[in-house]
């Protein structure tokens, strides 16, 4: 198990390798399809230095407002395929280290990687409460009023968020490794 905390250098994403088991503690953004479609599109430089070396998580969160602030109730990962449009581009623009999702990425966003050091981490769908608790404070949350909760970006703080490596800087990638054995195996059993 590697331990990670935001920033995050390429020189430690660089040692990463599909299948490697990590937890990340520090800053995240959450960003969804509104939030993704807007960072590449308008572009705000005032994302610039949360993003640099950052996390992007895709997420649609249940927040809960009280008294002391926000908090999270759920932070479940969303389905990343939906975010290829303008995954390249905002791993292009804002230098982040990496993408937290699930059910994996695009080939524009695994040739990103390559080019850009990044990883794509897989976390667990299904765990969303469980997940919320590694949720230790809400910083800051943009474009709460245009987007609403689930697709505003969320800036957190989380500790010990865990997660698996499936796409890594070499282009390894776990989701296409699954995809082509089970195809082979699906084969052989009807052959």
């Amino acid at each position: 198990m590697t331990d990670l905390t935001t920033p995050i250098s390429k020189e430690q994403i660089k040692k990463l390798r599909v299948g490697d088991e990590i937890t990340i503690s520090g800053r995240i953004l959450t960003a969804r399809d509104m939030a993704h479609r807007y960072l590449v599109r308008q572009k705000p430089s005032e994302l610039i230095p949360i993003l640099k070396n950052g996390v992007i998580y895709h997420c649609g969160p249940i927040v809960r407002r009280g008294a002391a602030g926000f908090s999270f109730i759920s932070a479940g990962p969303t389905t990343s395929i939906r975010q290829e449009p303008y995954q390249a581009d905002l791993i292009n623009r804002y230098h982040i280290s990496a993408i937290i999702g699930k059910g994996g990425m695009g080939e524009k966003t695994r040739q990103a990687c390559v080019k850009h050091g990044v990883v794509y981490l897989n976390t667990v769908g299904g765990a969303a409460a469980c997940l919320a608790q590694t949720v230790r404070k809400v910083h800051d949350v943009f474009c709460l009023e245009e987007f609403g909760v689930p697709e505003a970006m969320w800036l957190i703080e989380v500790e010990f968020f865990p997660a698996i490596v499936t796409i890594d800087t070499t282009g390894a990638d776990l989701h296409q490794q699954i995809q082509k054995e089970s195809a082979e195996a699906r084969n052989k059993l009807l052959r």
